[in-house]
């Protein structure tokens, strides 16, 4: 079992390394923002998960420069919306993204959703593959992607490699971001990545709070002597996974990265997992190719 510490980080495909911790700001309001992320500084994440469908990436970027932590040290991730996914929207919302968040390069850029068709996903992706040849991406990756996505996006960097002149001329995916918990494991999904060394990044890790009192979860809280959120985080940690809670309480984003001085055993991470398929988020994941 590895050792974690909040400085973790997984090498990606790309090259770069990103923390095994995340902070994540979906529905943190403009205005709250900067000040969640420097709580989240303070307390030692270095990855902050936004998007441009959360309309706060002005003030994460505020969040970095006010910090005085070098550029290097902080790890940011935007992504795409549903509302660009054609490759002329997708290049000018890579723009808009840079230019909101005053950042010179942004560390990780997603597709946020599958929706949209299948020349919708190879333009979006291509726009991506330029933007890091442009140095404005550093890594790249798709949130969202069933496996019969993801097939089809290993056919399209096929195809843009033959168009665009050669090996690695396709891109390389290095993320994969997903609702992943005990109630959605997604194991066809965590295999296809394993299997490519592609990071998986678990949103909603602590299930919104939705399954709080299970009695799994309740019996290692008490076993660990932590919180259940504690517990979950841990889990997906332990899993290989990426955890991104979200919280805008001090006291919380605190004890969410309070997880290093524990570790569950296998037998605990296997019990605690189970065969549901009950996501408490969006699903795109099982979208249909032509949708």
């Amino acid at each position: 079992m590895a050792a974690y510490t909040i400085n973790s980080a997984f090498k990606l495909n790309s090259g770069y390394e990103i923390p095994r911790l995340g902070f994540g700001v979906y529905q943190t309001p403009q205005e709250e923002v900067e000040k969640a992320c420097l709580e989240a500084f303070n307390a030692g994440y270095r990855h902050i998960d936004s998007a441009a469908a959360y309309k706060n990436e002005e003030g994460c970027g505020d969040a970095i420069r006010a910090s005085k932590l070098p550029r290097s040290e902080v790890f940011f991730t935007s992504k795409i919306p549903p509302q660009a996914m054609n490759y002329d929207a997708a290049k000018q919302q890579i723009e808009t993204s840079l230019k909101t968040s005053g950042l010179d390069y942004i560390d990780l850029m997603l597709i946020h959703s599958p929706y949209g068709g299948p020349a919708a996903r190879k333009g979006v992706w291509k726009a991506l593959v330029e933007a890091v040849e442009e140095g404005k991406i550093r890594s790249i990756g798709v949130s969202n992607y069933g496996v019969h996505h993801l097939d089809e996006l290993e056919k399209y960097i096929t195809e843009l490699e033959a168009e665009r002149g050669g090996k690695g001329k396709g891109g390389i995916i290095s993320v994969g971001q997903y609702e992943v918990h005990p109630w959605c494991p997604r194991k066809d999904i965590a295999e296809w990545c394993a299997k490519r060394n592609i990071a998986l990044e678990a949103y909603s890790p602590v299930v919104r709070g939705k399954r709080f009192g299970e009695k799994s979860l309740v019996n290692l809280a008490e076993k660990y002597g932590k919180t259940e959120a504690q517990i979950l985080i841990r889990w997906s940690l332990q899993k290989g996974y990426i955890p991104l809670p979200k919280s805008v309480t001090p006291s919380r984003i605190k004890e969410n990265a309070s997880i290093y001085d524990f570790e569950i055993s296998k037998e605990d991470i296997d019990t605690l997992e189970t065969n549901e398929y009950a996501p408490v988020c969006w699903d795109p994941v099982t979208s249909g190719l032509d949708n």
